[in-house]
């Protein structure tokens, strides 16, 4: 059976990173990606001969063109694309400067509607394909002090349902999945106060691993998913019930 290409990206770290290692299995070929060279050596180290790191600036659409092509050229068509890559700066609306809000929109929506752009027409072409964007609770129920983050990753949830219109007769899926607090390094950032305010609201009173959220990706890209799309999971611990 021909290998399934699957392109990660922002995979050295995180949700990324478990994502990553989830598809280390002989019928994928995986490339990850990274913004820097430090990243792509740590997707390296994990993938092994199973796949390659691979670096994809993200600043414009002529970076993003460049190194897609180059990922294309070496290993061919991407029957599997995880939009992984995100950021966040977080601020109050009065403190976030225009560089801030252009840097977080650019990253977390504008590059995936690029990545997106570009690997999807040798999806159509091919007639199969699997798109999974990973979004936030953010993007549902707001959070201080993320005004750019929320807005980004709410606009994510129109873009895969529209998306999803457009090419689910080409046997494509596309669908989001909304992760909630997860232990990643913006967990990290958090003082011990504000985690055990996070942990009241949770009904499972835990916080979710980065292979919960790997787990799903994997079943969404399977055989299992095809009759999926156009949806938005929750993996929140109950915290927010839609």
């Amino acid at each position: 059976m021909k290998k399934k290409n699957v392109l990660i990206t922002g995979a050295s770290k995180g949700i990324g990173k478990s994502i990553l290692k989830k598809f280390i299995k002989k019928k994928f070929r995986i490339i990850g990606t990274s913004r820097t060279y430090i990243g792509v050596k740590k997707i390296q180290k994990i993938l092994k001969k199973n796949g390659f790191g691979m670096i994809l600036k993200i600043d414009n659409y002529s970076e993003i063109n460049f190194y897609l092509k180059k990922i294309i050229n070496k290993i061919g068509n991407i029957d599997i694309l995880i939009n992984n890559i995100g950021m966040t700066q977080d601020n109050l609306i009065t403190n976030i400067s225009k560089k801030s809000w252009n840097s977080v929109i650019n990253t977390n929506l504008t590059s995936i509607f690029y990545i997106t752009k570009k690997i999807i027409k040798n999806m159509i072409k091919q007639k199969f394909g699997r798109i999974i964007n990973i979004g936030s609770i953010s993007g549902f129920i707001g959070n201080a002090g993320q005004i750019h983050y929320s807005s980004s990753k709410s606009a994510l949830i129109g873009f895969t349902k529209s998306l999803s219109l457009e090419v689910a007769y080409k046997g494509i899926t596309v669908n989001l999945i909304s992760p909630g607090f997860i232990q990643t390094s913006m967990l990290k950032k958090l003082t011990i106060l504000q985690l055990k305010k996070c942990l009241r609201k949770i009904p499972m009173k835990k916080f979710g691993h980065p292979k919960d959220i790997a787990y799903l990706v994997k079943f969404l890209s399977s055989k299992k998913a095809s009759y999926i799309t156009g949806q938005t999971i929750h993996v929140n611990g109950g915290i927010c019930i839609l």
